[in-house]
């Protein structure tokens, strides 16, 4: 097992482990630990809101969920010799849930979770008709994730890091901010909001030295979306044996990671919508000297997949047009052609006697396939989901017979959008 360079105790909170994470970017955060090309090292990595959702029947928890303390993030941690415009490989050599931890009140000790956003707290992908928070609790046995919240299911856990990146330049950063400010400013007062600005009240920066922590704070940008340096990109195909090339922008690259997923579909539609639970990520680091203009890598990450995804052979697949639910047709609009998708397979799922939420949870959380079936055939983008059929304790198909009827069990558990 490689040397452990950031260790937490469960029975701590993030900000009183040993070692202090953070949950912004900023050029000025220091690392925590040093690391040298070619050297392997393991990171313990706390669930994303710190221990503040349950593993109970409320939803409470998720209509509260503390937005402005995400990500609990591990690191920075330095790679000797990394410079800016280098690449820097990232190779995930193992990944799971907290070890020899099958019990506890953490997500991660046997347990995770999926939330839908109420709409005045994070929202949602499909936020106009879920504007509620729900939550779904899944237990794992082995690889495998089952729900007493979503029943008649069960899946292989497709375990990755939602979140992974460098630190950001100083004019990086810069840009960000203007351009999200931008953003911001054409609908300031818009529920969901259309960005996150810097927030310094509940920033945790590290090792910075604390009378910086306001000015820093102010300027950090938040961690939720996916940007340059890589981030949230939540791709639920960097598993175990993916090898990731980011660009570097601060001498050592200073790289972060946390935001542990236990399974994801495509797109983590709910927002909270992988499998959220703390654990370990096993990494091994190299550089190629000058790769960002050797590649054309300039503001992306590019990534290898690993070869651990489980295989499914059959598949249920709904596809969606960029048509509004009025009937309101758009331009070649993917974004929506995918949510039209993916309420078809809610809609769906519903005739076997499902809920629209445990639907909805169970997209989220569970390996679902989304894709870009076509672009060009103006005026209508097609997307479409996935379902693995397997995934079902029954048989999902049409046929004429008619849709099997199942026991929901006891729901997914509700709490009501606060205003």
């Amino acid at each position: 097992m490689p040397k452990t360079i950031f260790k937490l105790d469960s029975s701590k909170k993030f900000g009183d482990q040993e070692k202090l994470g953070h949950n912004r970017w900023h050029p000025e955060i220091p690392s925590v630990a040093t690391v040298k090309p070619g050297e392997s090292f393991r990171v313990d990595c706390r669930e994303w809101f710190d221990g503040a959702i349950e593993n109970n029947d409320s939803a409470e928890d998720i209509l509260n969920a503390p937005l402005l303390t995400v990500h609990a993030l591990s690191g920075p941690f330095h790679v000797e010799g990394v410079k800016p415009g280098d690449l820097l490989i990232v190779d995930i050599l193992d990944v799971g849930p907290i070890p020899q931890e099958d019990d506890g009140p953490l997500a991660g000790q046997g347990w995770g979770y999926t939330g839908i956003f109420s709409r005045n707290n994070g929202g949602g992908f499909l936020t106009e008709q879920f504007p509620d928070a729900y939550k779904a609790v899944w237990d794992f046995s082995g690889q495998t994730a089952t729900s007493r919240h979503v029943p008649g299911v069960s899946f292989t856990g497709i375990v990755h890091p939602g979140l992974m990146g460098t630190a950001p330049s100083a004019e990086l950063l810069a840009k960000w901010n203007a351009r999200e400010g931008a953003l911001i400013a054409t609908d300031p007062d818009r529920v969901p909001p259309l960005a996150l600005p810097p927030e310094s009240e509940h920033a945790v920066l590290g090792g910075l030295d604390q009378a910086e922590w306001n000015r820093v704070g102010s300027e950090a940008a938040r961690t939720a979306p996916p940007r340059e340096n890589g981030g949230n990109q939540d791709i639920k195909n960097f598993t175990k044996g993916s090898r990731v090339f980011y660009p570097v922008f601060v001498d050592g690259a200073n790289l972060s990671l946390g935001d542990l997923h236990f399974s994801q579909g495509d797109g983590e539609i709910t927002f909270c919508g992988a499998i959220e639970m703390g654990g370990f990520i096993d990494l091994r680091v190299d550089v190629i000297k000058g790769g960002m203009e050797t590649y054309g890598v300039s503001e992306n990450a590019i990534f290898m997949p690993g070869n651990v995804d489980p295989q499914y052979s059959e598949w249920l697949a709904f596809s969606g047009t960029s048509v509004t639910l009025d009937g309101e047709q758009r331009y070649l609009d993917s974004h929506l052609s995918y949510q039209r998708a993916c309420l078809h397979a809610i809609d769906y799922l519903t005739k076997f006697g499902y809920s629209p939420e445990q639907a909805y949870l169970l997209l989220g959380a569970a390996p679902i396939e989304g894709r870009l079936s076509g672009v060009v055939d103006i005026p209508n983008s097609c997307s479409t989901v996935y379902l693995p059929t397997a995934i079902f304790d029954f048989d999902v198909r049409p046929s004429a017979s008619g849709p099997v009827q199942i026991d929901p069990g006891i729901g997914a558990p509700r709490a009501a959008n606060q205003k």
